[in-house]
């Protein structure tokens, strides 16, 4: 789904921008337009994915889609918009992953041998005593 878009295809292929939601509890904001599948009438929405870019072209094909399809029952609202906002709300929401870190050893990582077994405070401890 790396296809490049721009406005003037967006409109020539029968996209719109959109805010979808679906049953209320989920939104996508994105490229959206009606699809032939399964043998019934389905929305189709691209939702991008910037990766953290502050600058994109859509011409360059520098943003991803993913993308989602829902039945006709299935959605709660449609709203039209522009390509300016559904960039910025995939800006708003990129979560960056969080790089691994290595702390090196730990002191505290030796496994315990029987000779090192740990040590409990079990005085006043009565195994055959019930909660009550």
């Amino acid at each position: 789904m790396n296809k490049p878009i721009t406005e003037t295809a967006a409109i020539d292929e029968g996209w719109e921008w959109a805010i979808v939601e679906i049953l209320g509890h989920r939104r996508h904001v994105g490229r959206a337009r009606e699809e032939e599948k399964f043998g019934g009438k389905m929305l189709r929405i691209d939702v991008p994915k910037l990766g953290g870019r502050e600058h994109y072209s859509l011409s360059d094909g520098e943003v991803t889609w993913s993308t989602h399809f829902y039945g006709v029952g299935s959605i709660f609202s449609y709203t039209l918009t522009d390509e300016k906002t559904v960039m910025r709300y995939a800006e708003r929401y990129f979560v960056p992953a969080i790089p691994y870190r290595d702390h090196g050893p730990v002191e505290d990582d030796q496994p315990v041998t029987s000779e090192e077994e740990p040590t409990h405070d079990d005085e006043g401890f009565d195994e055959n005593a019930r909660d009550e």
